[in-house]
């Protein structure tokens, strides 16, 4: 059997596991199939570069290796304990790693890895599966699962099985093992919490810290127009007009669409809340973020904004006042492109002009317009965009890229047709879950704009489900969902802002 079926196997088995741990209804059956998950993806990782130098030197020292494996382990083991007692330290732990990523390096390239974000979904597994496995039966309730759930089990199963005829099978197994495997875990984690007001405020606190320091590290960054991060973006900034900053992330974009998930969760407060002093320190922390989302030039992350700012309003007043405000906003900008091109060096009867403008992205889409059109029904294969977009394009490795910058054409190239219409399921399954009484909590209206702004950034960059916040919003919005209470237009008036995350009550407790 040649290592490239080897691989394919091996991913196939991963994501089943990962699709069991989401669909089961079982909880000892959820709890096998994440322990097994948890044990498969490393072992994929350790074959895939067994090889490599930097393994190579490991072997080369195995007391060493073993030592370090230990410690690892009797560190994942302690967390787990912890979890086991405070559940909620899972909860802000996740949220906090979501935006650390470590360069590694393995087989002569560098990957930015979610790896403290990974530790703490090992130590989540081992917290909630090893209990549930060792009871003697399950003394839970069957939780069945819906089309959401059953539309991202598909995802990652369909994922992992159209690597079998990708040019790039490597490139799929990185995404699986380092993405969509462990990111399943952490939706089934996330979505087995309680959700309580503590929680949720908790989780928000530390959003809301990290996003305004690493706006204080953006400011010093353009101040002294140094970088910290990212060699492309130092390059870049020294041949452009322009300065963008990248604070301690590796790309402006995913900064911008932090500070900017971070800005819709502060919008909700603002919109919701009453105390003065809330009022006050969410629009001083509103003021400040915005600055750091403007120096990072990502337009991406300004149109993300925009829609999540327009649910919110939907959500929170009428939709009549989200189409006066969206109206306004496209006569503004046409009127901006229209009568003042100048200023925005933008050549409207130029596409060489329109694609500089908007960062390279038309002609990225073209090539995986063209890409999906020469296998319109299964496409190239999971992974498969860069290997073919530089066959086609004729492109050097160092100018290829790995996504089109709009997510459905890098489905439509890589998956076909068959995967389009399992990523358009799982949009329209994924927000009307989340969108469905929205308005009647504040922390669910905060989710469902959150995610429909990611949705609106994966379209003009990139990451969808390669990104944990997709996977964060979509097990915080279920688990949020579960609850449901009917709040009557006076009523909603009342919410202070401690009701901005409170979870649901029953309708006659809260009449009582």
């Amino acid at each position: 059997m040649s290592p490239d079926a080897l691989r394919v196997l091996g991913m196939v088995l991963a994501a089943g596991l990962a699709a069991g741990a989401i669909v089961l209804a079982a909880p000892r059956g959820r709890a096998l199939c994440m322990l097994a998950a948890f044990v498969v993806t490393p072992v994929l990782l350790v074959a895939e570069i067994w090889e490599t130098p930097q393994l190579a030197e490991v072997r080369s020292r195995p007391g060493l290796a073993i030592a370090a494996t230990a410690l690892a382990l009797l560190a994942l083991g302690g967390l787990a304990a912890l979890f086991a007692r405070r559940p909620g330290l899972l909860a802000a732990l996740a949220v906090g790693a979501l935006p650390f990523r470590i360069p590694v390096e393995a087989a002569g390239a560098t990957a930015s890895l979610l790896v403290p974000l990974y530790g703490v979904i090992g130590a989540g597994v081992l917290a909630w599966a090893v209990p549930r496995l060792r009871a003697a039966r399950d003394s839970e309730d069957a939780r069945p699962s819906r089309t959401l759930e059953r539309l991202l089990a598909a995802t990652v199963v369909l994922y992992a099985l159209q690597a079998a005829y990708s040019s790039d099978v490597e490139k799929a197994l990185e995404q699986l093992i380092f993405f969509y495997v462990p990111f399943a875990l952490l939706f089934s984690l996330l979505r087995e919490l309680e959700w309580s007001q503590r929680r949720l405020i908790a989780c928000l606190w530390v959003l809301v810290g990290l996003a305004l320091v690493f706006a204080v590290i953006g400011f010093v960054e353009y101040q002294t127009r140094e970088l910290l991060l990212n060699p492309k973006v130092i390059a870049s900034n020294q041949v452009e007009e322009y300065f963008r900053v990248n604070s301690l992330f590796f790309d402006p974009n995913i900064y911008g669409r932090f500070l900017a998930m971070v800005m819709i969760a502060l919008a909700t407060v603002l919109l919701w809340a009453r105390a003065p002093r809330t009022l006050a320190l969410t629009v001083a922390a509103l003021a400040v973020l915005w600055g750091g989302l403007v120096l990072t030039l990502s337009q991406s992350s300004f149109a993300g904004l925009l829609a999540g700012l327009l649910v919110l309003t939907a959500l929170r007043f009428h939709v009549r006042w989200v189409s006066a405000a969206a109206a306004a906003a496209v006569v503004a900008a046409l009127i901006a492109v229209l009568a003042f091109p100048g200023a925005l060096r933008l050549d409207l009867g130029s596409s060489e002009s329109i694609d500089r403008a908007t960062s390279g992205r038309v002609d990225l889409m073209r090539g995986g317009l063209e890409l999906a059109r020469e296998r319109p029904l299964t496409g190239w294969g999971a992974g498969a965009f860069q290997q073919e977009y530089r066959r086609r394009q004729d492109s050097s490795s160092e100018r290829a890229v790995s996504a089109s910058h709009t997510i459905p054409i890098t489905v439509a190239a890589e998956q076909g047709i068959v995967g389009l219409a399992v990523y358009l399921a799982l949009l329209a399954a994924a927000l009307a879950r989340l969108l469905r009484g929205a308005s009647a909590w504040p922390a669910r209206a905060a989710v469902a704009a959150g995610f429909v702004a990611l949705v609106v950034h994966t379209w003009l960059y990139a990451a969808f489900l390669e990104d944990p916040m997709t996977w964060t919003l979509l097990g915080v919005g279920v688990a949020l969902a579960r609850h449901r209470r009917v709040v009557p237009p006076e009523g909603q008036e009342a919410i202070a802002a401690s009701a901005a995350t409170a979870p649901p009550r029953p309708r006659a407790a809260a009449g009582s």
